[in-house]
């Protein structure tokens, strides 16, 4: 390897027999090196806006600052560099935070010198790729050119949003508002991806009416070594409008060989490639959904006007703590709105005590033939009521994903 591709790692630890053990370990490898060493985490930090390094390999545990939050601080401002987490913990729940923090790989102590030195080169090789992307961003927004997916900026606003349309009570329309709103937020600038949830009966392509051979399956086995090339082979594009497609299984036993992990850890990824990564969940709180709970910027929480929806719903908002799920999150929508039914938002609203956010009026005209055709309704017509109530719910994401960037600063 050229000096020039050589993986420059930083080691930050507060056990100092590790960090020097770590430190003889990598000196006998030619195109891995040293660029410095920190004792605590806000020590990582500064470290790294100095050194500037490919990969930092950060311990879990620290004294002043948690590994965890000191990957989140360093990818806000360097978001190329890639993250290997050490614990002395194989915890998955210790896992699952650092990866949903964008840490590229997780290490327990003491690692096998062989698994380290593969991490490292792992994460290495997926740094040199985050640099070249980022020139040639910067490259093509200097001259004018087209924007593509992952085009929208540097830092942690340039990860995509996670955005997660959700109801306890099946039937109530989640798939209709995923596919609605994804067509609708997807542009050159802001391009959506769009993920089943339901990974026993998902039937996102049914609606789009797309077909192809690959999965969510195909991704799972590789989801601690993604990249452009496999992601790309395994989405599907909808046609009409240039969506991705990430499909569920094509068998529902297939369903059985994914974890909530690599769910995350699929998720956490496209959000680097795709300004909105919409995933329309199935109505159970299975490891996949709270996977998918987890990595959420944003959750459509979405309710029919009936007694047994509303009180699921009810029941979802009362769970939202217990689950860490922040209600500032959560977007309340009603869908199928019909002023006939007594049943009115604002009652709902008041019982909830969550406000409705928007309300899709019913449409069945519009509605049921959009889903034989495989074509989201706002397509054919933006002028129908049902059309400006999704062109609204998108407006209303975009201005609540500001104010929850803004908050988080």
């Amino acid at each position: 390897m050229a000096d020039g591709d050589n993986i420059r790692v930083i080691i930050v630890d507060d056990v100092r027999e590790t960090r020097e053990n770590i430190r003889k370990l990598l000196q006998f490898e030619s195109d891995i090196e040293v660029a410095g060493v920190a004792t605590t985490g806000r020590e990582g930090i500064q470290l790294a806006r100095d050194v500037s390094p490919d990969v930092v390999l950060m311990d879990i545990n620290m004294p002043d600052m948690d590994g965890i939050t000191a990957t989140e601080n360093i990818l806000k401002e360097l978001p190329h560099i890639q993250i290997v987490i050490l614990s002395v913990q194989g915890d998955p729940n210790y896992m699952r935070r650092a990866m949903l923090a964008g840490a590229r790989d997780f290490l327990t102590k003491p690692p096998m010198v062989d698994e380290l030195i593969a991490a490292l080169r792992r994460a290495g090789k997926m740094a040199h790729e985050e640099k070249q992307k980022a020139e040639v961003r910067y490259q093509t927004t200097e001259l004018g050119g087209p924007l593509g997916p992952g085009d929208f900026g540097t830092g942690a606003s340039s990860y995509g949003k996670v955005i997660v349309v959700f109801s306890p009570k099946g039937g109530v329309g989640c798939t209709t508002v995923t596919t609605n709103l994804a067509v609708t937020l997807h542009n050159a600038e802001t391009p959506v991806v769009v993920v089943d949830g339901n990974l026993q009966f998902g039937d996102l392509t049914i609606v789009l009416n797309e077909r192809g051979k690959n999965s969510i399956v195909d991704l799972a086995p590789r989801a601690d070594e993604l990249d452009t090339d496999i992601v790309d082979d395994v989405l599907i594009t909808h046609r009409a409008t240039g969506v991705k497609i990430l499909a569920a299984p094509q068998s529902p036993e297939q369903a059985e060989s994914i974890s909530g992990e690599q769910y995350g850890k699929i998720l956490a990824y496209l959000r680097r490639l795709y300004s909105y990564v919409i995933v329309d969940a199935e109505s159970a709180l299975s490891d996949i959904v709270l996977s998918a709970f987890d990595a959420s910027t944003m959750v459509i929480l979405v309710a029919n006007q009936d007694i047994p929806s509303i009180n699921d719903a009810r029941l979802f908002l009362d769970l939202s703590d217990v689950i860490g799920l922040d209600r500032d999150r959560i977007l309340f929508t009603l869908n199928k709105f019909d002023k006939r039914i007594s049943i009115t938002p604002e009652s709902i609203s008041e019982n909830l005590r969550k406000e409705i956010a928007i309300t899709i009026p019913v449409d069945e005209r519009a509605v049921l033939p959009s889903i034989n055709r495989g074509s989201p309704f706002v397509l054919a017509d933006k002028k129908r009521p049902i059309a400006r109530a999704i062109l609204s719910l998108a407006e209303t994401v975009r201005l609540q994903l500001a104010e929850l960037e803004s908050v988080n600063e």
